[in-house]
Formats: C-alpha cells, sequence, structure tokens
C-alpha cells in the first residue's frame, strides 16, 4: 500500500508553483502599465501655466439720458481684455455717479462711487446683444436734492479672478446728465384718421413732477410700435406742438403710440416718461374722387362713354351709370377697368344721361362725375 499511496502523491500538480509564477507574471505587467502611462502622462503635461486674467477692456460709448426720474443709460459691454484677447468669463456692470453740485464742472468732480452693482442676471434683461440700455432710477430724496444741479454718470465691468477677486475695467467715458424738473407723463393721446394720414393728438402738459409750473418745454417725441409692447417703440419724430401726421401708414394694420415731451436745450435734453399707449387700427372709409371728363358720343346704335383715368393707387374700378325717368340704373355687372363704356341697351329716339363712379378696393364709391346727356335716333 505504501508505494501505491508514494506514486499518487508524487503525481499531483505543483500548485504552489502555478500561483507564484502568476504572481511574478502579474506584477511585471502592472509594474510595466504604470511606467508606460507616467512616461505617456509626462509626454502631454507640458509646463504648466498659470491662469489667464481676463480684465475687461475700457466701455468709450456710454450716453445718457433723463426720462421722468430715472436715468436711461447707454453702452456696449467689451468683448475682449485689456490684452486683447476674448473674454469668456460672466461680466458684471458697476454703474458710477457723482454730483457736479453748483456747476463746478467734470474737472473738478470728486471720484465717482459705485451706485449701484449688476451680476450678469440682472443686467441681460436690459441688453440686446451687446448693447444694454439700463434704466436707473433716482429716489424721491434724490431727484429732491438734485433738481437743476448735473449727475457725472459712467460704467466700469468686471470679471471675478482667483479667490472671486475681482478684475475691473477702466472707467468709461463720462457723461454730465442735468436733471430737469420734466412733467408727469401726458395723458388724453388720441388719434384721427383722416385719408391721407393718422394725426395723433395730445394736450400739452400742465405740471411738472414737483407740482411746479412747467420749464424748459421744447417739444415732443412721437413714438409708434406695432405690437405695443415694452421695448418695441421706435421714435418717429419731433414736433413742437402738440400733434403730429403719421402718413407712412396701412388701412387694416394696427397700431401704437406713445407720446414724450422734452425739456432742456441742444445737448442736455430729458425726457417726461411715456404716455399711456393710444392703439388704433386705421379702416379705408374714403372713397376716390369723381371721375373727371366724361364724354359721350352716339354712333352705330349705341352711346360711347370715355373719361380721364383716375389716378388713386388703390383704384379697383368704374361703374356706369343710365338716368331711366330719373332712376339711376347701373348698366356695367362688372367693375369697368379702363375709362371707357359702350352702351349698346340705348333705346332709339330718346335723351338718355349718364355719370360715371369710381370704386376702390376696399369697395368705397365715389360720388357720381358731371353728368352727360345723348340723344338718340
Amino acid at each position: 500500500m505504501k508505494p501505491y499511496f508514494r506514486a499518487r502523491r508524487a503525481a499531483a500538480p505543483n500548485l504552489s508553483f502555478h500561483r507564484t509564477t502568476l504572481s511574478r507574471r502579474t506584477l511585471q505587467v502592472l509594474v510595466l502599465a504604470s511606467a508606460g502611462g507616467w512616461l505617456f502622462g509626462c509626454g502631454v503635461q507640458g509646463t504648466p501655466h498659470p491662469p489667464r486674467l481676463e480684465r475687461p477692456a475700457k466701455i468709450t460709448n456710454v450716453s445718457v439720458v433723463q426720462v421722468g426720474q430715472s436715468l436711461e443709460i447707454h453702452f456696449t459691454l467689451p468683448q475682449q481684455t485689456t490684452e486683447g484677447e476674448r473674454l469668456t468669463k460672466p461680466l458684471e456692470v458697476e454703474i458710477l455717479r457723482a454730483v457736479a453740485r453748483h456747476a463746478t464742472g467734470i474737472s473738478k468732480l470728486p471720484e465717482p462711487e459705485i451706485w449701484t452693482r449688476l451680476i450678469r442676471d440682472e443686467w441681460l434683461p436690459y441688453a440686446r446683444g451687446n448693447d444694454v440700455s439700463y434704466l436707473a432710477r433716482l429716489t424721491e430724496r434724490e431727484f429732491h436734492d438734485w433738481r437743476g444741479q448735473a449727475l457725472v454718470v459712467g460704467v466700469r465691468t468686471l470679471t471675478r479672478g482667483f479667490r472671486h477677486r475681482p478684475l475691473e475695467s477702466d472707467p468709461s467715458n463720462l457723461v454730465d446728465v442735468p436733471i430737469y424738473d420734466v412733467s408727469e407723463p401726458l395723458g388724453g393721446v388720441h388719434c384721427m384718421v383722416t385719408e391721407k394720414a393718422i394725426e395723433v393728438q395730445f394736450p400739452a402738459p400742465t405740471r411738472a413732477l414737483s407740482g411746479e409750473a412747467i420749464n424748459d418745454l421744447v417739444g415732443y417725441r412721437i413714438y409708434r410700435s406695432l405690437t405695443g409692447q415694452a421695448g418695441t417703440f421706435e421714435l418717429l419724430g419731433e414736433v413742437s406742438t402738440p400733434h403730429y401726421l403719421d402718413s407712412h401708414f396701412e388701412f387694416g394694420k394696427t397700431y401704437f403710440y406713445q407720446v414724450s415731451a422734452v425739456f432742456g436745450m441742444p445737448g442736455h435734453l430729458a425726457m417726461s416718461d411715456p404716455s399711456p399707449a393710444f392703439k388704433v387700427t386705421p379702416r379705408d372709409v374714403f372713397p376716390p374722387a369723381p371721375p373727371q371728363g366724361l364724354s359721350s358720343i352716339y354712333s352705330a346704335g349705341a352711346v360711347e362713354l370715355v373719361w380721364a383715368a383716375n389716378t388713386e393707387p388703390d383704384l379697383a374700378g368704374y361703374n356706369v351709370y343710365r338716368l331711366d325717368e330719373q332712376v339711376p340704373q347701373r348698366l356695367n355687372k362688372e367693375l369697368l377697368h379702363t375709362p371707357i363704356f359702350r352702351d349698346t341697351t340705348a333705346p332709339p329716339g330718346k335723351v338718355l344721361t349718364y355719370y360715371v363712379t369710381a370704386v376702390d378696393l376696399s369697395g368705397n364709391e365715389s360720388k357720381g362725375s358731371q353728368k352727360k346727356t345723348e340723344e338718340t335716333k
């Protein structure tokens, strides 16, 4: 039994040897992979660079106008850094202001202070592309104290760098804004539609925001929109009297009008807040002019009529009428497109009277032309 037992043990596989061999091979593979990864990483990492500083370029086109008790500030956001690189970080906007008391002038102003700071979500609603029109409102106390004086306004932008530190641009150009006691919004704006124009009418203002009498009024600005929504009103023109003729319109199209009173002097103008919008949809209820130059002749058993063509751009055609016992009868079934007609139904041996009307595309019919009498045979 012992020899048989020994032979069986000698033939058993050496598991310890295989485990050792496998462990060594696995370790070699891992070492090589780690070395390769280290070499590869060193190849692409290169020399580390510090983060790029993004200091915005200076704004140079700030303009400001007083609207009611607010300042409407216009400017274009910078798109590059001071080094000419493209800005990629979110911009913040700082509105700067100083008070020029008693005509001290810009050269003697104190350092402008931050009036308000706007993060991106706060200035974005006022932006169209890169152009911003921000409305900064004066408090009742500020408006009371600064009437008759001037504010000087500027803009600065900034990004945030390491540890959220601000990287500020240089202050923009400074704009001096005299504060006027403008009127309240105009009331009573309405429109009258004529054949050639929409006439916008409104009363002159009678009281300033302070409650005092009106001073420094120089005229009015008229605005129009196709939707009536805020931000869609466009300037039509300026007038010195309280009415305006808008000749660029289409019948059947809806328009909204607003009016602002203008105060100040050239170069330093202020406006009242706009009036409530007035909506109008002009309808064409205006007939063409009566046709002119009607003439007639009896020939070959018919009466031939000819007249001068109308010149209205919306002319649709003409109607021809004959008086039978003083009762007008229209002779044409369809509108005539040319100023000529031949009445083949004219009874012989009669004295017949004719006239012509013009009709426009809206169906408005003119008064009759001068009557013409013809005797048939």
